[in-house]
């Protein structure tokens, strides 16, 4: 069998897995979430927004909830909020944002769920930090062994090979717009990321601390000057996506695949830019020191709002500013990709923005890489990759990184796929399954914001809520002695 043939197989099976299951389970899990949840993403909005704002204390020496929260949204803010959206728009028409924007909002409690069950069975690592994800509330919440180590490798395997290659790729590509070779690109990659990746966690926290906050301001700057330019516009490029999500645009009539094609492009678009569900972001929400596992819970469903309402929604009403001359519904391309987020940039404040938009989209490629990095790291820890072999398999990486500029990925990316949709599904089931953890720790949470005890020796809580595994009306007993004190965890 030849390469093409493979290409084709593994592209069928992709399809088949995102097309159909991953988008009914992802959106059909998320309302689940959202009804036993009783729409925490909605109540405790307000909560998520003071949260981040005292996170980058008392992590004690270990990693801050907000350098866990960095990490994770480096890895969600990237190409796809660029090229994503653009191919949203090309194949489903400016509708496609809608559902964009309803699946981010069920999506906010999947991933409040997926870190709170992080954090809530995550164990402490012999260096003083936390390791918690998939893997680990699987193994310890659902006591399966075998479905816990299936994620990790699949988790290893697709961050590694597929995703840490793809971006690398991306950055090549970008980069030879401007007459750089991709062996360059290559060089000054593994420069770049040799440092921080054989620095281990802790280095990735430091950098994605400050790196992902800057990345996403600058690029959301760049939309807003944009937007204020055209804002007497803008009335009118919301009202484009609200009557495409509904088919009510007649001159979208034909063009775009009516609302059929809005309603699965805006759905898979949008599940895939902010990753809930897909059990990577939970394996950086379970490293962060916190007084209670809900506050990083509330923190990581905030970087969904920020990835799809705020970032994606930037970029499609910078596209649709652009006017015909750079997108019109059902004619551009899908291959214009994020050429076509570029393209209106360049046609609202000129030709000097080419090297701007390169840098953001580098930056936003390599913050993804450092995030890929992370969720592999975690995973490797849990199948017990220690002393030679994490240092070889740090060399990998980098070696990945350097591969990924200068190789054709289309076998890797859709390999990665098919990885990456697997260990979906099993992060899917396990959530519905843990979730009555997920409600009881909520309510832990809940009854200490209003002052209520959950048990006659419950934590103090003048400093915020605090979890205590033998004070809170868990389902079971809690395995491990991370969360036995009242102290912060």
């Amino acid at each position: 069998m030849n390469i093409t043939a493979v290409n084709e197989v593994l592209t069928s099976i992709s399809d088949a897995l995102y097309a159909s299951i991953l988008v009914a389970l992802l959106v059909g899990v998320g309302i689940y979430l959202t009804v036993r949840t009783r729409a925490v993403q909605v109540r405790h909005f307000a909560e998520m927004l003071r949260s981040v704002a005292g996170s980058r204390r008392g992590a004690e020496g270990g990693i801050s909830s907000f350098q866990a929260f960095a990490i994770s949204l480096a890895a969600r803010v990237g190409i796809g909020n660029i090229a994503g959206v653009a191919i949203a728009l090309t194949l489903g028409g400016p509708g496609a944002i809608f559902w964009m924007w309803m699946v981010a909002l069920v999506g906010m409690a999947t991933a409040f769920c997926e870190a709170v069950l992080a954090q809530t069975f995550k164990v402490r690592w012999p260096d003083g930090t936390f390791r918690g994800g998939p893997a680990y509330y699987i193994r310890r919440g659902l006591r399966s062994k075998g479905m816990a180590a299936a994620f990790a490798v699949l988790c290893v395997v697709a961050m590694t090979f597929g995703v840490i290659m793809v971006q690398a790729n991306t950055i090549s590509g970008t980069l030879a717009g401007h007459g750089v070779t991709s062996g360059w690109s290559a060089v000054v990659l593994v420069v770049l990321t040799a440092p921080v990746i054989l620095g281990g966690i802790r280095s990735v926290a430091r950098v994605a601390e400050y790196l992902a906050p800057i990345m996403a301001a600058a690029y959301v700057l760049l939309m807003a000057v944009v937007l204020v330019l055209n804002l007497p516009e803008v009335p009118a490029a919301l009202g484009q996506i609200f009557r495409g999500a509904f088919g009510l645009d007649p001159a979208l009539a034909g063009t775009a695949g009516g609302i059929v094609a809005a309603v699965l492009n805006g759905v898979r678009r949008g599940l895939f830019s902010n990753e809930a569900g897909m059990g990577t972001a939970p394996n950086a929400a379970g490293t962060a020191t916190v007084g209670h596992p809900v506050q990083q819970g509330l923190i990581q469903a905030l970087g969904v709002f920020i990835d799809t309402i705020i970032i994606c929604t930037a970029t499609a009403l910078l596209i649709l500013l652009a006017g015909p001359s750079v997108y019109t519904p059902g004619v551009t391309p899908e291959t214009a990709g994020a050429s076509l987020t570029q393209d209106a940039v360049a046609a609202s404040l000129g030709g000097w923005t080419a090297w701007p938009m390169t840098v953001i989209i580098f930056v936003f490629a390599y913050s993804s890489i450092l995030g890929a990095y992370t969720y592999a790291q975690v995973n490797l820890d849990y199948l017990g990759g220690r002393g030679r072999v994490q240092k070889t398999w740090e060399l990998v990486t980098v070696a990945a990184v350097g591969l990924g500029a200068v190789l054709t990925l289309t076998t890797v990316w859709s390999m990665s796929d098919i990885f990456t949709g697997l260990m979906t599904v099993l992060n899917l089931v396990a959530l519905v399954m843990l979730v009555p953890w997920v409600a009881a720790v909520l309510r832990d949470y809940e009854r200490q914001r209003v002052g209520v005890r959950t048990a006659p020796t419950a934590p103090a809580v003048e400093d915020g809520p605090h979890f205590r595994s033998d004070a809170a009306p868990l389902p079971a007993e809690l395995p491990g002695e991370v969360w036995a004190t009242a102290s912060r965890r």
